[in-house]
């Protein structure tokens, strides 16, 4: 069911005669066209795909029914953690953006991923494919930069005492995403239906199955299985570091694309309620690219370090960001339009600590 936004609380974006983002759709089209390619994945990704799940599934099963010695039990745990971050980025979120497969039913299979991963995809797509890709680094309708009141993400949000060490003590906010999502976020917003001011759509009865349903076998797989299996001194040795090592690595991902020293958080035109650029720029202004020439990030993180790419063209499969992001930054020298990016890992994290110490202060 189409999601009704708020005309009173949702802005709007400003028109151009020049529409930047038509010749970005022009220039893709001609080059897929040309290259005679699909937008969608290939098999590299669908090879790619059954290795993690693989993977994922074989270390699950040696910690839960052979119980290996702590020490690698351990290892496994931190690894599992970082296949569930890997999952999200290459299977999950390709397959909730229509991009994984030209089949439908292939892409409804890769975002149900998600479900068995502890989230929700219903809750997923208003969250993330709706709100976030339409109004990016909006204070007040993006949650994706509601953190609030342990992180102060830009000027416009409250001030608190805690926030003087924001940039000290960042990472183990972070670390507590994959729990704080799985286990509060998605009950309030199953219960408030709305992601912040936006109201989620109407949920079926199949809907509501799949969200309980899910939930139930996230929570006996990963806490009721494991503790009849091992004892819970040793469940929580064994689900603290998987569950902290996937939020951190799915926070900071997100951090570095969007809450750096260059990234713009635009207000809209209190009189008009219209944000100052039309979509497209907007997105490169508020999206920022990191460590693209790292062949092991982009493996890992599904290509999202090439985040312009994806915010402009999210149905286009991550496999062709490197590809596209020539054309892509061509155009933005063209028109004089801004294109962020941090050649090295290091360089976005320095960006993002700094980013958060400017904020530390009122």
């Amino acid at each position: 069911m189409p999601i009704q936004l708020s005309s009173m609380t949702i802005p709007k974006f400003s028109h151009s005669t020049v529409s930047f983002h038509a010749e970005l759709k022009r220039r893709i089209n001609d080059y897929f066209k040309q290259a005679g390619t699909a937008s969608t994945g290939n098999y590299k990704l669908y090879l790619k795909a059954i290795f993690l799940v693989t993977t994922y599934l074989a270390i699950y099963t040696h910690l839960v029914f052979f119980t290996p010695v702590t020490w690698l039990a351990i290892t496994e745990c931190i690894v599992l953690g970082g296949l569930t971050a890997a999952i999200g980025f290459n299977v999950m979120h390709d397959g909730m953006h229509g991009s994984f497969s030209k089949k439908k039913w292939v892409n409804q299979l890769a975002g149900l991923s998600l479900n068995f991963l502890g989230a929700n995809n219903f809750m997923w797509k208003t969250k993330h494919n709706i709100v976030h890709h339409t109004y990016t680094n909006v204070q007040g309708v993006d949650d994706d930069i509601e953190a609030r009141p342990f992180l102060r993400l830009c000027e416009t949000q409250k001030f608190y005492k805690i926030h003087r060490y924001q940039h000290w003590y960042f990472w183990a906010a972070y670390s507590l995403l994959y729990l704080w999502w799985v286990l509060v976020t998605d009950y309030k917003k199953y219960f408030t239906k709305r992601v912040g001011p936006t109201p989620i759509g109407k949920m079926s009865l199949g809907d509501h199955l799949s969200f309980w349903g899910f939930k139930l076998l996230h929570a006996f797989m990963f806490i009721a299985l494991p503790i009849y299996m091992l004892g819970f001194q040793a469940w929580l040795i064994g689900f603290l570091p998987f569950a902290l090592f996937a939020g951190f690595v799915l926070s900071i991902v997100f951090q570095l694309a969007h809450t750096v020293e260059d990234t713009e958080f635009p207000i809209a035109n209190v009189e008009t309620n219209k944000i100052e650029d039309e979509w497209a720029i907007h997105q490169l202004k508020t999206t920022a690219n990191f460590a693209t020439r790292n062949r092991f990030i982009s493996w890992w993180v599904g290509g999202l370090n090439f985040q312009i790419e994806h915010h402009l063209f999210p149905r286009i499969s991550h496999v062709h960001y490197p590809a596209i992001s020539k054309i892509i930054r061509n155009a933005c020298n063209e028109f004089g339009v801004p294109y962020i990016e941090y050649p090295k890992m290091r360089l976005a994290v320095a960006s993002h600590i700094n980013h958060l110490k400017s904020l530390s202060r009122k």
